[in-house]
């Protein structure tokens, strides 16, 4: 299983997955950015010549006559609400004191960043005296609702930048593959709670030092040490902590979280939840061999694979036995009797996952297994280069965070080299064999007493992901035992509705309406998210804002019709939302 964590290499924008084999070419493409009409039950499609939208005509989601509303005023500002975008926001440097005033980011004079994003904070916080240190970016909200809490945000990998999901995914600014410069992000977590974006472990970004870590209880070890000198130099203490993240963070979040709790110290580690995006839960070869058949299947009109190789695909699988796997691992409630594994699963005869890639990529040279909607051609983006053999080597095509100018903007030496992904094992075991820690979702594991500790965790996941598919991380959650039960009682049908809004720029792929279906029982919510890939903030911005809403307690419900705390004045759906629209009226996947 440790072997099996090893390779799992989340790598974001551009994307790549690390494997023992060659990878395939398709890997080493970077995300695209092509924007899809929302499928299903409800697409909003929004052309405008201006950068900042007036209002907007109604138009019809859901087959209701309820219109979508856009301003551009920043007005009418309520109790737990803030302006939606971040010029509107004023800096009022809460946190300034002598003690943080060597981390103060100038808001207004990032490079290339033309507006001011509010009040952060930047730097290097020791671990411990050997010079281990950990990166973090912290973003305070103006929300007041938010006073009491902070959010914690990682990325992947392992060895993936949290800087990903600050400048592409839920940070105050956004700069995504293909646009020509950064823009406020209207859906900035920001807005609803204190976020910071931690670079982790050791070796991973502008976090220096040796990696002397084997697997994730020495991770979340290192990892208190540090937030606990952060607690104390801004001064957090007795905070509401939640922990959110994606991909690899599976595996950081509920070791993290594990060992909060085992503290018992609400001081410095006042665990209240977990957000997950398209996690690591279970063993990955597992999910995806078991899953890979049925996934082309449901998905046939973005693969256009051919009946003979369908045919073949659906022979390993019954051979394999992966069918009847599948369909014992998702019945609701689940079964007693379900192996752990398939017999002979790992025979090399019941490979369908890659070959799968690698047939996708003779139809489709640029297929993009993290969103397998996306099309070429393959966009730039600030954060690497995507064709490393055609670009010239200098400062002009530095990732936007290895430029010097940036570096020191964010206090950081400049002798530090940042790659969006380590170019290092962060993992410090023999012959490069990576994490030695057992998935979290096994019974017993960290995921389980996280639950079972703070009745509030959340999994969700894109529909169109194919690196870890959703089936994966469903069938996991139902082999778990948690608050005395085992999985869930019904599958995934309830409908997740995210609530109509304004949206001030134009090209924007956050969606409205029922935008999947999730299920909430004992303390666990997954939720299945339509048109979204690897990376949900990135690709569904708005029902991410929804899902947070629900972690921190603003909204009581993720089929609640009404609007977001930050924009409670837009009107809603009045009808009725019916079935959640991810899992399939057949059943099944």
């Amino acid at each position: 299983m440790a072997a099996a964590l090893s390779w799992l290499k989340i790598k974001l924008t551009p994307n790549f997955l690390e494997d023992p084999l060659p990878p395939p070419p398709v890997i080493l493409r970077m995300m695209t950015s092509s924007i899809l009409l929302f499928m299903g039950t409800a697409f909003v499609l929004s052309v405008r010549a201006s950068v900042i939208a007036s209002h907007a005509r109604p138009l019809a989601v859901n087959g209701l006559s309820n219109s979508l509303h856009r301003r551009d005023d920043g007005k009418h500002i309520l109790d737990g609400q803030v302006p939606i975008t971040a010029f509107d926001r004023p800096v009022p440097n809460t946190y300034l004191n002598n003690k943080t005033k060597p981390y103060w980011v100038n808001g207004g004079a990032l490079p290339e960043v033309s507006f001011q994003i509010g009040e952060t904070y930047s730097g290097l916080v020791p671990i411990d005296d050997t010079g281990r240190e950990l990166f973090f970016w912290f973003v305070p909200s103006t929300n007041p609702l938010a006073k009491d809490e902070i959010t914690i945000w990682l990325n992947g990998g392992p060895g993936c930048s949290s800087l990903i999901g600050f400048f592409q995914e839920n940070g105050p600014v956004i700069w995504q593959p293909g646009t020509q410069g950064p823009v406020p992000n209207t859906w900035a977590w920001n807005n609803l709670t204190n976020m910071v974006f931690i670079e982790q472990p050791v070796g991973t970004g502008y976090s220096p030092g040796t990696p002397n870590i084997t697997d994730e209880v020495g991770l979340a070890e290192q990892f208190l040490a540090f937030w606990k000198n952060y607690v104390d130099l801004f001064d957090l203490h007795d905070r509401k902590i939640y922990i959110t993240g994606e991909s690899y963070a599976g595996e950081y979040i509920p070791f993290i979280s594990a060992a909060m709790l085992d503290k018992n110290d609400t001081q410095y580690f006042n665990l209240k939840g977990n957000l997950i995006y398209d996690p690591l839960l279970g063993d990955p070869d597992l999910s995806r061999q078991v899953t890979a058949g049925a996934f082309i299947k449901h998905h046939a009109p973005f693969f256009q694979f051919n009946d003979t190789f369908l045919a073949e695909i659906k022979n390993i699988s019954e051979f394999c036995a992966f069918d009847t796997f599948r369909e014992q691992a998702l019945t609701f409630p689940p079964t007693d009797n379900l192996p752990d594994y398939p017999p002979n699963w790992e025979s090399p005869d019941c490979e369908i996952w890659e070959k799968i890639i690698d047939a996708a990529q003779i139809i489709n040279p640029v297929f993009n297994i993290y969103r397998i909607a996306d099309t070429g051609p393959i966009l730039s983006t600030v954060m690497e280069n995507p064709y490393d053999d055609v670009y010239v080597e200098g400062e002009v095509n530095l990732p936007y965070f290895d430029r010097s100018d940036v570096k020191k903007a964010l206090h950081v030496p400049d002798s530090t080299e940042w790659s969006e992904c380590s170019n290092i094992d962060v993992f410090a075991t023999p012959l490069g064999a990576g994490d030695q820690s057992a998935p979290s979702a096994l019974e017993g594991g960290p995921l389980q007493q996280v639950i079972e500790a703070t009745n509030n965790v959340i999994i969700a996941h894109g529909d169109l992901d194919y690196v870890l598919l959703a089936n994966g991380s469903l069938f996991a959650l139902n082999n778990l035992t948690f608050n005395g039960q085992r999985g869930f009682s019904e599958p995934p049908v309830c409908p997740f509705y995210v609530p109509y809004h304004d949206e001030p720029f134009s090209g924007s792929v956050s969606g409205a309406g029922v935008q999947g279906g999730y299920v909430s029982e004992r303390g666990l919510t997954f939720i299945g998210v339509n048109q979204a890939g690897h990376e949900g903030p990135e690709y569904a911005p708005s029902a991410s804002y929804r899902q947070l809403e629900f972690l921190l307690g603003r909204i009581s419900s993720l089929q609640e019709v009404s609007g977001f705390t930050t924009q409670p004045d837009v009107e809603q759906s009045k009808g009725e939302l019916g079935r959640g629209t991810w899992w399939p009226r057949d059943g099944g996947i």
